[in-house]
């Protein structure tokens, strides 16, 4: 099992450096627009571009930010599907596909709450999953 831990860890590492990547090409494609605009900016208004500027990056950090804690949430989530399938595997039960089981609807479930989060920008309440108790029949 420690190489799927070893996996597991590389996988977090990839999205990382993806989340990071797609942060730094977010961020110098939309300066332009934001500079040419500065440029033409006259008088004073309501709402000043470098205000708006601030305000849409701000928005940016928020959305990176909630995309890297789901990262470390997934990594916890992988180390705990790990955590029962070595116990399950220890214990010498058929009971792996039951796990693997609770485990895909617990993944469902934080599917569906980070797609909220992201169309909506806000955090939705989602119930954390029923943690089912399995029994071993003594042959």
């Amino acid at each position: 099992m420690g190489k799927l831990k070893t996996y597991q860890q590389q996988i977090q590492e990839i999205v990382e450096k993806g989340i990071n990547a797609a942060e730094t090409q977010q961020k110098k494609l939309s300066a332009k627009p934001f500079e040419y605009a500065e440029k033409l900016e006259s008088g004073a208004r309501e709402y000043s571009v470098k205000s708006l500027r601030e305000h849409y990056f701000g928005y940016s950090e928020t959305l990176f930010s909630q995309l890297r804690s789901l990262n470390l949430r997934m990594g916890s989530f992988a180390a705990d599907i790990l955590t029962k399938l070595e116990k399950e595997a220890a214990d010498g039960t058929d009971a792996v596909a039951e796990v693997v089981s609770d485990v895909a609807d617990d993944v469902t479930s934080l599917a569906q709450s980070a797609k909220q989060k992201v169309n909506t920008g806000k955090p939705t309440a989602t119930k954390s999953p029923a943690k089912k108790t399995t029994t071993t029949a003594s042959v």
